[in-house]
C-alpha cells in the first residue's frame, strides 16, 4: 500500500523524506555557538526550564570554545568515517539560538554556510524568541539554502508550560510556527510525551491541536529525569506525580498519537537518548533504531498508519 506521503512505509518518516529531496545522504552537525535563553539569564526567568541539562544532547565534537567553522570541521570529519558521499545542515543546537543581536546572528549563520558541505541551517530556539527583525533574516536566507527552525513547544498545555517553567504559553508557539511558514522557513515542533499532570487523553489531543497547525516536521521526546534538573529534585520527592512509561507503553501512545497525527507532517524522532551517567529514569537501554523498529511492528500488527482516524 502507498500511503499519502509516497511510500509504503505506516508513517511520514523524515530520513526518507530528506533522501527525496536531496538525492543523497544528509546529515545534521552540532554547533554550540554560546548562547545563551531567555529562562537563564533573568529576562523570563533563572534556572532554565525543570527537565533541561544541556549536558545530554551536545556531541563530544561540539565545543564552545572552538569557532564555528572548526566545530563544523570536526563534525564533517567525524561523520566522513562512515559514510563519504554527504553533504550536512549546520545545526545550532544549545540553548536559544535566535537570541542575540542580528549582527551576531547573520555572522554566525553565514560562517556555517561558508563550508562547502554545508546545504543549510536547523536552528534550534524558544518560541519567544523569533522577532520579526530574526525572521526577516530567516527568510533571506531561506530563499538560497534550505532553513529549518525547531522550536521547543513541549506541551500545548499552558498548565503544563508553567509547571515546567518554560516562561511562554501556548500561542506563543502558535505564532511561531505560523510565521514559520508564511515566510517560507521550513520548522519543526519538539514536543516531550507524558510531562507530569497531562493525562493520556491530554497527550493524545496534542496531536489533533499540532495537525491544525502549518507545523511541517516533528519530534517527539519520552519524558526523562536527567541529573541537575529541577525534576530530578521532584521526582525524588513525590514520585507518584510522574507517570514514567515502560518502553512498550510507549510504543502504543506513539502509535495512538500517530493515527491522530496529520499526515502532513514528517515525523524526525519518537526517542531522545540522554547518557547513561545522567540519565535516572525511565531507563530502557534502546537505540532510537531499535525502538523505530518496535513502533513499525506495532503499526503493522495494529495494521494502522499515521493519519488513520484523522
Amino acid at each position: 500500500m502507498t500511503y499519502p506521503w509516497g511510500h509504503n512505509r505506516r508513517y511520514n518518516d523524515f530520513p526518507t523524506y530528506f533522501r527525496n529531496r536531496f538525492k543523497e545522504r544528509v546529515q545534521k552537525v552540532s554547533i554550540d555557538a554560546g548562547f545563551t535563553c531567555p529562562n537563564r539569564d533573568g529576562k523570563v526567568g533563572t534556572g532554565g526550564c525543570a527537565y533541561c541539562n544541556n549536558k545530554t544532547f551536545q556531541p563530544t565534537y561540539c565545543q564552545l570554545e572552538e569557532s564555528v567553522t572548526q566545530q563544523i570541521e570536526k563534525g564533517v570529519a567525524f561523520f566522513s568515517k562512515k559514510y563519504k558521499s554527504m553533504q550536512y545542515l549546520a545545526y545550532f543546537q544549545a540553548y536559544s539560538n535566535t537570541y542575540g543581536p542580528i549582527e551576531v546572528l547573520q555572522n554566525l549563520y553565514s560562517e556555517a554556510l561558508k563550508h562547502p558541505k554545508v546545504i543549510g541551517l536547523v536552528i534550534a530556539t524558544r518560541p519567544d524568541c523569533l522577532t520579526n527583525e530574526v525572521l526577516d533574516l530567516l527568510e533571506e536566507f531561506a530563499k538560497d539554502w534550505y532553513v529549518m527552525v525547531e522550536f521547543g513547544v513541549e506541551s500545548c498545555n499552558d498548565e503544563t508550560l508553567e509547571r515546567i517553567n518554560r516562561g511562554h504559553d501556548f500561542a506563543a508557539a502558535e505564532r511561531a510556527i505560523i510565521e514559520t511558514s508564511k515566510r517560507g522557513i521550513h520548522n519543526c515542533a519538539h514536543m516531550i510525551l507524558g510531562l507530569p499532570g497531562e493525562s493520556r487523553d491530554e497527550i493524545l489531543d496534542q496531536a489533533r491541536i499540532l495537525s491544525k497547525l502549518p507545523v511541517e516536521n516533528l519530534k517527539l521526546h519520552q519524558l526523562q529525569i536527567h541529573k541537575g534538573t529541577r525534576l530530578e529534585h521532584d521526582f525524588e520527592n513525590k514520585p507518584e506525580e510522574f507517570q514514567l512509561y515502560t518502553a512498550e507503553e510507549y510504543v502504543d501512545l506513539v502509535v495512538d498519537y500517530l493515527e491522530l497525527l496529520s499526515p502532513k507532517i514528517i515525523v524526525e524522532r519518537f526517542i531522545s537518548q540522554a547518557p547513561p551517567q545522567l540519565l535516572i529514569a525511565p531507563k530502557w537501554g534502546l537505540k532510537n533504531f531499535e525502538f523505530v523498529a518496535k513502533v513499525e511492528k506495532r503499526l503493522a500488527e495494529r495494521d494502522t498508519w499515521q493519519g488513520r482516524k484523522v
